[in-house]
């Protein structure tokens, strides 16, 4: 539970006045002062860090012992804490339990690490080393390894830090360390995520033998392609991923890969006329260039033989001209589904909880069903998982607009999320004038490119 306060305590509206002189302040005249103010600056940024994780362990604290006092189950108490901690934050859900877990962790498990936190030595990644590589101990186990490791939470580097915290653990548990071991590696796994310039992130975790073995490899691949001249004016890198697309896919090369995506454009992107240059929006992804879009779309694009074809799906949508959205939808149904749940998709993208970017799994009731809320396009969310489930608890409650997400926690903070237009980036107004005057008006296409079985139909014609 929270202390009283005392006369050296800041409140918070002094708190607040605090950061806005800080935000006000000017930069210093002369080197020696700038120096002296980033020394200071960076001791305050792990001072904020080890207050915030106060913060945070004491709310987790005070909201599961008043859940207890109210009859809740224990496995469900303190559910949605760490998404609360998030929006504070202004990130993810993931990065919310990624804080709430260091939060515990330092006021109860790592007391020499927050207390050198506390004094601005140390910053809070170099406090999550700490937490990241110990996590898997028991506490006691654990706080002997905060112990030891205090002489050294300020000389060493991140990288030495984090092997010396892991060697002082394996050594002090062998027996857990072997089950952890165990379990990390059935947590293997593949994942993707964006990547600037239109790229994507294919990221595997897997066990230190296999990952080493997979990369040695293609390493050896594609350096024996280079010297024959095989790889022509490809570096090692580009053959290594090269080589990988096509064993992974089992193509004869990287860019016959079958595979369905959902591109969103303007018609005048798709056609190119009129030096159009608007971004086309790769759902889930995000912009991809014009030119780029359009190649895409090539039928050639992705098989070596242009006399081969493949068959592109183009969706008209309509727009409104006043904000860009998706004109609205509605059903009787109780669930999302069709052609309605995939207009949440597209205009969400992502999670809509505000700043979640997690791919959208659920098609959301934002005023539930059971409390009459529609299943309409207005009422509609497309949302994680996690952030679906953590709306379901206690005290939490999002309304909703096609326009419009705002969201409001237990604590009764509010947080609004604007719809982004259908397609983003461009410049001035979404239309000088209706087509064929009708009041709707229509935008683009949404481009299937349903390749999935594009070796199948070859084949067959």
């Amino acid at each position: 539970m929270a202390t009283p306060l005392t006369t050296s305590e800041l409140t918070t509206s002094e708190l607040a006045s605090l950061a806005a002189r800080l935000s006000a302040m000017p930069a210093a005249v002369a080197e020696t002062e700038n120096i002296s103010r980033i020394t200071l600056l960076e001791k305050l940024k792990g001072i904020c860090a080890a207050a915030q994780a106060r913060e945070a362990a004491a709310l987790d604290e005070s909201r599961r012992a008043d859940e207890a006092a109210r009859g809740i189950p224990a496995a469900q108490r303190g559910r949605g804490v760490a998404n609360e901690i998030a929006l504070a934050r202004r990130d993810g859900p993931w990065h919310g339990s990624r804080h709430l877990g260091l939060a515990r962790a330092l006021v109860h498990e790592l007391p020499h690490t927050m207390a050198a936190l506390r004094q601005g030595a140390i910053s809070e990644w170099r406090a999550t080393i700490v937490c990241r590589e110990t996590a898997w101990l028991p506490t006691e186990s654990r706080t002997r390894v905060d112990e030891l490791l205090a002489p050294h939470l300020l000389t060493l580097g991140d990288k030495a830090l984090a092997a010396k915290a892991r060697a002082l653990a394996q050594s002090l548990d062998p027996a857990e360390t072997v089950r952890h071991l165990a379990r990390a590696e059935r947590e293997r796994c593949v994942t993707t995520r964006p990547a600037p310039d239109s790229m994507v992130y294919l990221t595997a975790l897997l066990p230190m033998a296999q990952g080493i073995a997979a990369w040695a490899n293609l390493d050896r691949t594609a350096r024996a392609l280079i010297g024959t001249g095989e790889a022509g004016q490809r570096s090692r890198g580009q053959v290594m991923a090269d080589t990988l697309v096509e064993r992974l896919t089992g193509q004869a090369t990287a860019s016959a890969v079958p595979v369905e995506v959902h591109l969103v454009m303007t018609d005048r992107t798709l056609l190119g006329g009129d030096g159009e240059s608007t971004s086309a929006w790769l759902t889930g992804h995000g912009p991809l260039p014009a030119a780029a879009a359009r190649d895409l779309l090539d039928p050639r694009h992705d098989h070596p033989d242009p006399a081969k074809t493949i068959r592109v799906w183009l969706r008209r949508l309509y727009e409104n001209p006043a904000n860009g959205q998706l004109a609205a939808m509605e059903s009787t149904r109780r669930e999302f589904a069709g052609n309605l749940r995939r207009m949440l998709v597209l205009r969400d993208d992502t999670c809509r909880t505000p700043w979640c970017d997690a791919p959208i799994r659920h098609a959301d009731h934002a005023r539930p069903h059971a409390d009459g809320g529609t299943t309409s396009y207005d009422n509609g969310s497309g949302l994680c998982a996690r952030c679906n489930l953590d709306k379901e608890a206690l005290g939490w409650r999002h309304r909703a607009t096609a326009d419009h997400l705002t969201v409001t926690t237990p604590t009764g903070h509010t947080y609004t999320t604007a719809s982004p237009p259908l397609v983003r980036g461009r410049v001035g107004e979404v239309r000088d004038h209706p087509p064929n005057g009708k009041a709707e008006e229509y935008l683009g296409a949404v481009v299937d490119i349903q390749y999935m079985n594009l070796q199948r139909e070859l084949r067959a014609g």
